[in-house]
């Protein structure tokens, strides 16, 4: 089985099992007693957070250990919120950030903050004067992730965080994803991270707060880790997640050559392996291991379970694989395709001959999953071959790819400069019927209300 969702977690680094297993035995103790053990605990707690300042780029004094990276950001955005409410009350957010940034400030707003979300271009990517445009008199908080989770896009930090530092306003950056990679750039004022992202143990989060921030810990206070962390540390995994962070970041320079290589041969391969393929994502300012490609006319969960059939783990940011059946904020944000969505995130280590069986097995699981949702080969409807100018599609009550196959169907039969009006009731279809009316040189008119949902207005070009 190949396992090509690091992203998501990547698998338990060596020196992660080593420093966990010698943990166990040394550091259960109580770090703030006073006894042998709980002294041995405390120089062990000690050393691992001079281990990840180091690595991070902050003073020891900074940086706090919390039970996850979505605890650190909960817990990062409300205490500098808090900390500066004589400022205001403005927060800022990109559109595609994590959902635990999402999720914070809708509970800011909810409590009665404001919000400006800044958009992000077709590669996911914010524009830094965009983001100094948003600042405000009132603004409390930016927030800017490094790098994308779902498509690898490598945000501009450093030129947001300029702009925020000239305004006096904190930027918390989101490193999730890319610390293991290398350290963040720019004047930032806070920091959050997530372990099992590097390989380290689930459930360790790092919060850095630089010196001079001012910050006001929200919920019942604690006595560990400045009070910004409440609960006994899990010293094991907390040991575990900086011997991995140091072992990861000495090797990220040369692992991160190779699996660019890797990548960029998934991602120059696929549209010649697979028709009608957006590779989605920056192609240059990208995290080295992650590709992502939507495919037209294709369920996204279906190809997924193909894909594990054939012994690939990969994951996806499209509506099929959603609980709520909608597409991905974040690639809804950039308005690319939704349908038959696989992110590939390669893990450290990660041999080139499971990559080339990859390319090998993706054109017949597309091919495959296209032929049972009846992707377009028919010649269009009989109102279509009529020659009529306007044809109607009727796909209420049917999920996406269905709206897009229905339209591909009949297209080619509309005179040219005619019209399609797809009826869909799928939040997907806003997303996908204009991604694939760029892909195919169609005429995108805009939507309407109509009975039962939306109806879509495609004009036929080519």
């Amino acid at each position: 089985m190949a396992y090509f969702d690091a992203a998501s977690a990547a698998p338990l680094h060596p020196v992660a099992r080593q420093a966990l297993m010698a943990s166990l035995d040394e550091g259960w103790a109580d770090p703030a007693r006073l006894y042998r053990e709980g002294r041995r605990a405390r120089m062990l707690l000690d050393a691992a957070r001079e281990a990840a300042a180091e690595v991070v780029g902050c003073r020891a004094d900074e940086l706090v250990f919390t039970s996850s990276g979505t605890s650190a950001v909960h817990s990062g955005v409300a205490g500098a919120l808090a900390g500066r409410r004589r400022a205001g009350h403005h927060l800022i957010v990109s559109a595609v950030e994590h959902s635990s940034v999402l999720h914070a400030a809708e509970v800011h707003q909810a409590g009665g903050g404001s919000v400006t979300e800044v958009a992000v271009d077709r590669t996911g990517a914010v524009n830094p004067s965009a983001y100094a445009g948003a600042l405000r008199p009132d603004t409390a908080l930016a927030c800017l992730q490094s790098a994308n989770h779902e498509v690898g896009t490598v945000q501009p930090v450093a030129e947001v965080a300029g702009a925020c530092r000239a305004a006096g306003v904190p930027l918390l950056v989101d490193a999730a994803q890319s610390l293991g990679w290398g350290p963040v750039e720019g004047d930032w004022s806070l920091l959050t991270a997530s372990a099992h992202k590097w390989g380290g143990p689930s459930g360790v989060g790092l919060l850095v707060v630089r010196k001079g921030v001012r910050f006001a810990p929200q919920g019942p206070r604690d006595e560990r880790e400045s009070g910004r962390a409440a609960g006994f540390e899990n010293l094991p995994a907390i040991v575990a997640a900086a011997a991995s962070l140091r072992a990861v970041r000495a090797e990220a320079a040369e692992e991160a050559v190779r699996l660019g290589e890797l990548t960029e041969r998934i991602r120059a391969r696929v549209p010649g392996l697979v028709p009608d393929v957006e590779v989605v994502g920056d192609p240059e300012r990208r995290l080295p291991g992650i590709v992502t490609f939507s495919c037209l006319y294709v369920d996204g969960e279906t190809v997924l379970h193909e894909l594990d059939r054939s012994g690939f783990s990969v994951s996806s940011g499209s509506s099929c694989t959603s609980s709520t059946l909608t597409p991905s904020h974040v690639l809804r944000a950039m308005g690319v395709l939704s349908e038959g969505n696989v992110r590939v995130s390669l893990p450290a280590g990660t041999r080139e001959e499971d990559v080339e069986r990859f390319l090998t097995v993706l054109p017949g699981v597309v091919a495959g999953v296209r032929e049972k949702l009846g992707a377009p080969v028919s010649a269009g409807d009989d109102a279509a071959r009529r020659g009529e100018d306007t044809v109607v599609v009727d796909a209420l009550g049917r999920r996406c790819p269905i709206p897009v196959i229905e339209l591909a169907k009949v297209i080619g039969d509309v005179p040219l400069g005619g019209t399609v009006r797809v009826l869909a009731d799928d939040e997907a279809a806003r997303l996908d019927i204009p991604a694939w009316c760029e892909m195919r040189d169609q005429q995108y008119l805009g939507e309407e209300p109509a009975a039962g949902g939306t109806a879509y207005s495609v004009r036929r070009l080519t």
